[in-house]
């Protein structure tokens, strides 16, 4: 890729001005600008096109062994991993049956756990209620007296 610094594209920018001149400069940047998308297009096309090629020829394939064959005990453990994707439980078998009471055992703990929480929340509440209405009247019983002495004293 090019190395260009600030400098040398201030030094490029400088001799545009010059050579090109202001009013035609917004449009050389343009051009340029599009020059670049397009060059850009190209390249990604290129990219994918070759991607495409590659996978047409089986290279995908040729790698896949490559790497197998450089770390075995990944390639193990993936081939495990898919043995274990491919097990499916019986519901009729001891397992699926195990399975199933640990599921259904689950979700009974779930429930009482989710109705333990609102049965806090709901009493949370309800004692900042009370602790409000308690502050609330405590409050209109300061004033009260305030405004009764007010009265007196006119």
């Amino acid at each position: 890729m090019l190395d260009l610094g600030w400098s040398e594209l201030l030094v490029i920018g400088v001799v545009a001005l010059i050579v090109v001149g202001p009013k035609d400069l917004p449009v050389l940047f343009r051009n340029i600008g599009r020059f670049v998308g397009k060059a850009k297009g190209m390249a990604r096309e290129f990219s994918r096109a070759m991607n495409d090629a590659a996978d047409d020829a089986g290279v995908s394939d040729l790698q896949k062994t490559l790497r197998a064959a450089t770390n075995p005990v990944s390639t193990a453990m993936d081939g495990v991993k898919d043995a274990a994707k491919t097990i499916t439980l019986d519901p009729d078998s001891e397992t699926g049956k195990l399975a199933a009471e640990k599921d259904a055992q689950r979700k009974k703990i779930e429930a009482s756990a989710a109705r333990a929480a609102a049965n806090r929340k709901k009493r949370e509440a309800e004692e900042a209620a009370k602790k409000a209405e308690a502050l609330e009247a405590e409050l209109a019983s300061d004033t009260a007296p305030a405004t009764d002495d007010a009265k007196d004293e006119k």
